[in-house]
């Protein structure tokens, strides 16, 4: 005779090693590969993102003088914000989840309105810009990462200069970045507008450790049309460890 509560039991086993099993397989799996698989990026992830606005991590002034307070307090309080607050309205409307990562939202954009996808990106984007600079940060990156770029790229003098070229040739407004692919290769790429590698639209696909800002209110008051001035610059206040940190968690 079958007994009820071993049935329970059994079930109740089985449900829970499910749960479990999804668990464990989060366990060393980077937003790419979540992303790459179908499932959802849960806030355990490392470097996940929310959709409120995170308080910059150092004053207007800390980047002086290779981004200045007025530009850093603009671009942050209005442009920034912006993307934040529009975001929630489109995610209100398209009965977005707000508790769960924005990175479910990216990986399949192209289901979504140009509203969600200007806004997604853009909110995306800054986060990710601001957390990659620090002051009195630039040298050179170290350990697997500079093994990684070196691997890739041949040297990291060929690195910045594929990185300089993809921010100084990209047409009008968008981003350069550095993003782990799929198969855990570095590669450079960049997106128009406020697009990134993180969306099924993009061209060349991965998460990004590394970005750049290249539309006009990042640079303007400063450089004017000198944005090679402002790449070049941008060295300067890249914080390798912070680039370090979310190449680990990517691979």
């Amino acid at each position: 005779m079958k007994n009820k509560n071993t049935d329970i039991t059994r079930r109740s086993f089985v449900t829970n090693s499910a749960k479990v099993g999804l668990t464990v397989g989060f366990i060393g799996s980077s937003i790419t590969d979540l992303l790459a698989k179908g499932i959802e990026v849960p806030k355990s992830v490392p470097f996940s993102t929310g959709f409120s606005q995170n308080p910059l991590p150092y004053s207007y002034t800390a980047l002086e003088p290779h981004i200045d307070a007025r530009t850093m307090e603009i671009h942050y309080t209005k442009h920034a914000a912006a993307y934040a607050n529009n975001l929630k309205d489109a995610a209100k409307e398209e009965g977005v989840d707000t508790s769960k990562p924005l990175e479910n939202v990216l990986g399949i954009i192209s289901k979504y309105t140009p509203k969600m996808r200007n806004n997604g990106g853009g909110h995306y984007n800054h986060e990710l810009f601001w957390s990659i600079m620090a002051p009195n940060a630039g040298g050179k990156p170290e350990g697997k990462l500079m093994e990684a770029i070196t691997a890739s790229f041949g040297t990291y003098e060929a690195f910045v200069t594929q990185f300089e070229n993809a921010a100084k040739s990209r047409f009008g407004s968008g981003w350069a970045w550095l993003s782990v692919t799929a198969d855990k290769k570095l590669v450079v790429s960049s997106t128009p507008n406020q697009d990134n590698p993180l969306m099924d639209v993009a061209e060349v696909k991965g998460t990004p450790i590394l970005g750049l800002d290249v539309w006009e209110h990042a640079y303007y008051l400063n450089y004017q049309n000198r944005r090679p001035d402002y790449v070049s610059a941008f060295w300067n206040i890249v914080s390798w460890k912070a680039v370090a940190e979310r190449y680990q968690a990517a691979i």
